[in-house]
């Protein structure tokens, strides 16, 4: 078994390939649900009914955004890559530090002359601009609608602080859905340290907005919705700034956009992001469905649940860059070796942070409430969310290996599959288990999605089908 990991930290030169994705990814991810955490350990201060509003707005916010958002986000970043091999000069075979090496300074010291046209840049940009406003009148005209069909009744005492929240948090989606495109684009370009800095710019201005609107000024939950708006649009601001300096954000000529792979693409992981997020709401509607207490436990659950995950994303997004870049090259054998790497990565981390959510998952969660009901919930839960980390870590990686090969049909097809498995738990655990029923679900979702990943690779199908061959060509047919 020793043998299996003995080069899982070594610093070869893939190693600190996949670290200067990884590390600056991990805080720029960190930054995120770090400041998701400060808001509900804020909003936890007013009351144990205004925290679980905010949980269903969250829930419902994550639904109706991350449809479009997440495909948008993860094909852009595929895309980005592969015109940047094809139109940057890098040489086929060139070493990956030297190519991140000349990519890094045209990055960081361009010139005026030195703009390119990237047409997934541009389409990106497009699409996110479009998208967003959708999303903003969706959210806006539908937010009662939405949250009734969540469980929230008419003469629920979350009904008021949840609709106002949510109201408000509609205004950001232009700014999220743009943020998420630009984002894209530079993790395709493998530099995470600009959405890095834009991202812990914009989370400060929250952190620091919240205490004053909600409390200085007596906005309460509103107070938040209207500090997380206004941290988006800054972030979406320095992104865009950034990425002007580099890249050409209009395209001189419309049809050089090149909108028809990123639909093909998109609706793959479009159904594949449903199919995800729809069983992840309702595991939020079920706990909703379980009482205040309940809910509350389970949005505080969740945050430390996803907070806890981010080393694994981090991972999964070097892992798509890196194979991304190889790809394009038609390296079989870097993606073969970077593949194998961030699974191992993966393994054990979700190990240490399993370990580490277990040691202080109930010292934690005291830190967002002092309602004994919501912590005596916690505490049924939160070996959930401990055991599972191992789990999460495989999972979130596999999806960042997948979509560097642009496997994005499997991605799509198994999930679906996976879904409904999981949402018939859902539907039923809870009757006879309560609030653990909702996230035996949750656990069920997770190993199933680790468990398509190991039968993808293990059988050397679609894409992969290089594994098998002593050639190692890719066949990008």
């Amino acid at each position: 078994m020793l043998g299996i990991f003995r080069k899982v930290f070594e610093a070869d030169d893939l190693g600190r390939e996949i670290a200067a994705v990884a590390l600056p990814a991990l805080l720029g991810l960190a930054a995120d649900p770090l400041a998701s955490l400060v808001d509900t350990a804020f909003i936890g201060q007013i009351g144990s009914v205004e925290l679980a509003a905010v949980g269903v707005s969250i829930s419902v916010f994550n639904l109706i955004s991350k449809i479009f958002n997440i495909p948008l986000l993860n094909i852009t970043t595929s895309y980005v890559a592969e015109d940047n091999v094809a139109g940057c000069g890098f040489e086929e075979g060139i070493p990956l530090t030297e190519a991140a090496g000349k990519l890094s300074h045209f990055i960081e010291k361009p010139g005026k002359s030195e703009k390119r046209v990237y047409p997934s840049v541009s389409s990106a940009l497009f699409l996110g601009s479009s998208l967003g406003i959708i999303e903003a009148l969706v959210l806006l005209l539908g937010a009662w609608p939405i949250l009734r069909i969540m469980g929230i009744l008419d003469d629920s005492p979350m009904r008021l602080p949840a609709q106002q929240y949510l109201s408000i948090r509609a205004l950001g989606a232009p700014a999220v859905v743009v943020s998420l495109a630009t984002q894209g684009v530079f993790r395709g370009f493998k530099d995470t340290k600009t959405p890095l800095y834009a991202t812990v710019t914009g989370n400060i201005v929250n952190v620091v907005l919240d205490p004053i609107l909600m409390f200085s000024f007596g906005y309460g939950v509103t107070g938040a919705a209207v500090a997380t708006v206004v941290s988006q649009y800054v972030i979406a601001f320095i992104l865009l700034v950034k990425l002007n300096e580099v890249a050409v954000l209009i395209p001189p000529d419309i049809s050089r956009l090149g909108l028809r792979r990123f639909f093909s693409s998109g609706g793959l992981l479009f159904t594949r992001t449903i199919a995800i997020l729809l069983t992840m709401t309702l595991a939020t509607s079920m706990a909703a469905q379980e009482g205040v207490a309940p809910m509350a436990a389970h949005q505080i659950c969740m945050q430390i649940w996803l907070a806890a995950s981010l080393l694994s994303d981090s991972l999964a997004l070097a892992g798509q860059a890196v194979i991304a870049d190889f790809v394009a090259r038609n390296n079989g054998q870097k993606v073969k070796e970077a593949t194998f790497r961030v699974l191992q990565l993966g393994i054990v981390f979700g190990l240490i942070m399993g370990v580490i959510l277990g040691l202080g998952g109930q010292r934690f969660s005291k830190l967002f409430t002092s309602d004994d009901l919501v912590i005596q919930a916690l505490i049924t839960i939160i070996p959930f969310a401990v055991l599972t980390q191992p789990i999460n870590s495989m999972a979130f990686v596999f999806d960042g290996i997948f979509y560097g090969a642009t496997d994005f049909a499997f991605a799509a097809y198994s999930m679906i599959v996976i879904g409904i498995i999981s949402s018939a738990v859902l539907f039923a655990a809870p009757s006879f288990l309560g609030l653990p029923g909702v996230w035996l679900g949750l656990t069920v979702l997770m190993s199933l999605r680790m468990a398509s990943g190991i039968l993808r690779l293990g059988t050397a199908t679609g894409p992969w089908q290089f594994l098998a061959n002593e050639s190692l060509e890719i066949d990008n047919s």
